[in-house]
């Protein structure tokens, strides 16, 4: 799936000392000669060689990285010799046996590798060598020299206590996985591409090994640094990253937004945003557990990383102890703004999503090993002529019939004619609220923009939706900016399974959510909606003019997105250096620890935020 970045307005402007600042390094030359320098140090305090770990996650352009690293060494006289950690790992038949059972023979989801470790797929006897070589070095008497081990896993467990100086050099997933699309992914044990690397060998599989690996060795690190592009490594020393992140966990913060084409993409995006590339917009995704952050700690200092690096310390402080104890290592909310526009009429099997559900808490767990199941809600933002939402089945609809018809539909690709007979559809007003329980069949209908927040189920970005009937249409082939690409797949055995056969009557009565008024004063209002027991979140708004005041009590995580305005700004009450400023259809996490805030209208006339957070004792 193509994806698309938008980094107006996403910098997170923190502020740490001068002293700090001057610590950073930006560049590729630059970076490496810290490195080397600091190294130089090491050599000038021992009289034999010294060890250095590089290691860093998938898709870091390694042979650039040592080209310039060779250089900075010879620089200062230091003889530099380097080894790649690809010997390090099994052969690849081992490392495929090892990935079979998450990989699973569901075409479209796999199994979450839960307890491993990158350690599982280490050769001992090439670790053991590795070892004793590194010994060798650190205690050979010599001139100057490094010994620099480099790639995934040099920093494992087995290698750790053998290093002088240890580095991470980190990447974001869409550069990542731009990488993997494109084939120039170099996954574990190769020195080149792996032609027939599948993506749910990351999904499932890679990224708990590497995930878990960072999570291990962040403490031990002393260079972290960003390596989305090997042209502009930005260096950050250890005490200064760790100053970095407490700073980052106790504001609020803003993601990188990204955008996707697909078959039901519509175009309210270009009014909005200039986004080269995209020729339409069927995902947007405003916050999510893999998004990026852009930081700027000066306006000539500023990098990209993994929002999960949030939680490497700071996990409670940032999305609340409930969260944390149940659902650890977890950002647990995802905000995406569907976008619905057409300037002329379209059929509904173009403006419609596909009709699908999703998996409770307790059907993850049991087929993917995921800790948290997909709740949804789909907010109008907007609603144009013709706005509607599909949700529920008509209250005359044959049920079996609706299996059967599917089933064929997809066996003989082939269209079901009366599609519109069986599936409930809801005419919308800016406002309304559709509260989307596991099991609930459903699909905006287009002709609107659905500000849609749900809980987030995986810790990569997995969103476990299950295609039911997708009008078997054409989707969109971005290589040819047309809708020419084959039909999508459908997950039939998954949305039978979990569909509930909600008819139209108990989606009126249960789903259909209102808002009633928590507070009122003449600076503003808090409207919070009606919810459905199963549901673990709330949604709430504010209205206001100038400001409002609200709060996390210390308790959650909160998403909260500007719907009506242009800008607004959320500030701290107790430390008003604490804030950030959003844009229409801007999403920012607003930290459990944050306490009593306000929000500030930046522009005149009427503002609304909308707000996600999980319930009081929620339940999954």
């Amino acid at each position: 799936m193509p994806i698309y970045e938008n980094r107006n307005n996403a910098e997170n402007k923190i502020k740490i000392p001068q002293n700090m600042q001057d610590e950073i390094s930006v560049g590729l030359t630059a970076s490496c000669n810290a490195v080397a320098k600091s190294a130089q140090e090491i050599c000038k305090k021992k009289s034999s060689g010294i060890t250095i770990s590089m290691d860093g996650w998938y898709g870091v352009a390694w042979n650039s990285i040592i080209k310039e690293m060779k250089a900075a060494f010879t620089r200062l006289n230091i003889k530099a010799e380097f080894s790649d950690t690809a010997m390090l790992f099994l052969a690849s038949k081992e490392i495929d046996a090892y990935k079979k059972p998450y990989l699973s023979n569901d075409p479209s989801f796999g199994k979450v590798n839960s307890t491993g470790t990158i350690d599982d797929i280490l050769d001992m006897t090439a670790l053991t060598a590795m070892s004793e070589r590194l010994k060798i070095h650190k205690n050979a008497k010599s001139t100057p020299s490094v010994l620099i081990v480099y790639g995934c896993a040099s920093l494992c467990r087995s290698l750790a206590e053998n290093y002088d100086l240890m580095c991470y050099f980190d990447k974001t997933a869409d550069p990542m996985l731009w990488d993997m699309w494109d084939g120039r992914l170099i996954p574990f044990g190769q020195t080149e591409p792996k032609a027939d690397y599948g993506w749910k060998e990351y999904y499932y599989c890679d990224f708990y090994l590497l995930n878990r690996h960072k999570q291990d060795i962040m403490g031990k690190i002393d260079f972290y640094l960003e390596a989305i592009d090997s042209r502009r490594l930005v260096l950050v020393p250890k005490t200064v990253f760790w100053t970095i992140m407490e700073t980052l966990s106790r504001q609020p913060i803003k993601q990188i937004k990204t955008y996707s084409p697909g078959p039901w993409g519509a175009y309210r995006y270009r009014d909005l945003w200039n986004i080269p590339g995209l020729e339409c917009n069927a995902w947007n995704r405003l916050a999510g557990a893999d998004l990026s952050m852009l930081v700027e700690v000066a306006p000539d200092i500023i990098f990209t990383m993994p929002s999960g690096n949030l939680l490497l310390k700071h996990g409670e402080a940032f999305v609340g102890k409930a969260v944390h104890e149940r659902c650890p290592g977890l950002i647990p909310v995802e905000v995406w703004l569907d976008d619905g526009y057409f300037p002329e009429t379209q059929p509904a099997e173009r403006t419609s999503m596909p009709i699908h559900n999703h998996p409770s808490s307790a059907y993850v767990k049991e087929h993917f090993n995921e800790p948290l199941g997909r709740y949804e809600t789909y907010y109008i933002a907007e609603a144009y002529k013709g706005a509607n939402t599909w949700m529920g089945f008509k209250e005359d609809a044959d049920l079996e019939q609706w299996e059967d018809k599917i089933k064929n539909s997809w066996k003989n690709k082939t269209p079901i004619a009366d599609w519109k007979e069986f599936i409930a559809n809801w005419e919308t007003v800016p406002g309304d609220l559709f509260l989307i329980p596991p099991g609930t069949t459903h699909g905006h209908g287009g002709n609107q923009m659905v500000l849609e927040m749900d809980t987030c189920p995986s810790v990569c970005g997995c969103e476990y939706s299950f295609f039911g009937y997708d009008f078997m249409r054409p989707t969109w082939d971005d290589r040819k900016k047309n809708m020419t690409g084959r039909p999508m797949n459908m997950q039939l055995e998954h949305y039978l399974d979990n569909d509930k056969w909600c008819r139209e009557s108990w989606v009126k009565e249960h789903l259909r959510a209102r808002p009633f008024v928590v507070e009122w004063n003449k600076e503003f209002s808090l409207e919070r909606y009606s919810s459905y027991g199963p549901m673990p979140f709330e949604i709430e708004r504010l209205h206001f003019q100038k400001s409002a005041k609200y709060t996390t009590a210390g308790k959650f995580l909160q998403a909260m997105t500007l719907t009506v305005g242009t800008r607004a700004v959320i500030r701290s009450k107790q430390f008003p250096d604490r804030f950030t400023e959003i844009e229409k259809f801007q999403s920012a996490l607003i930290p459990a620890d944050f306490g009593d805030y306000e929000i500030i209208n930046c522009s005149q006339g009427d503002c609304t935020v909308v707000i996600w957070r999980m319930k009081d004792g929620f339940c999954i």
